[in-house]
C-alpha cells in the first residue's frame, strides 16, 4: 500500500473519533434528561457529573480531530 493512502485512511479513521463523540455528547445529555424527568429531587446532584462526563468526552472528540488534522496535513 502506498503510504500517502495509508495516512489518508488512518486520517480517515481518526476523524470517526469526532463523530463518535458527539454521539457519546447525546447520549449523556439524553440520559440526564430522562434521569431529570424520572426524579427531579436528583437534578442537583447528577448535574456536576453532567458537566464532567461532557468535559472528558468533548476533550476526546478534539483530540481525535487533532490527531486527524495532523495525519491529513503533517509530515
Amino acid at each position: 500500500m502506498d503510504p500517502a493512502a495509508a495516512k489518508l485512511i488512518g486520517a480517515g479513521l481518526a476523524a470517526m473519533g469526532a463523530g463518535l463523540a458527539a454521539i457519546g455528547v447525546g447520549f449523556i445529555f439524553g440520559s440526564y434528561v430522562q434521569g431529570a424527568f424520572r426524579n427531579p429531587e436528583a437534578d442537583g446532584r447528577v448535574s456536576g457529573r453532567l458537566f464532567l462526563g461532557f468535559a472528558v468526552v468533548e476533550a476526546l472528540g478534539l483530540i481525535a480531530a487533532v490527531v486527524s488534522l495532523y495525519l491529513a496535513f503533517a509530515g
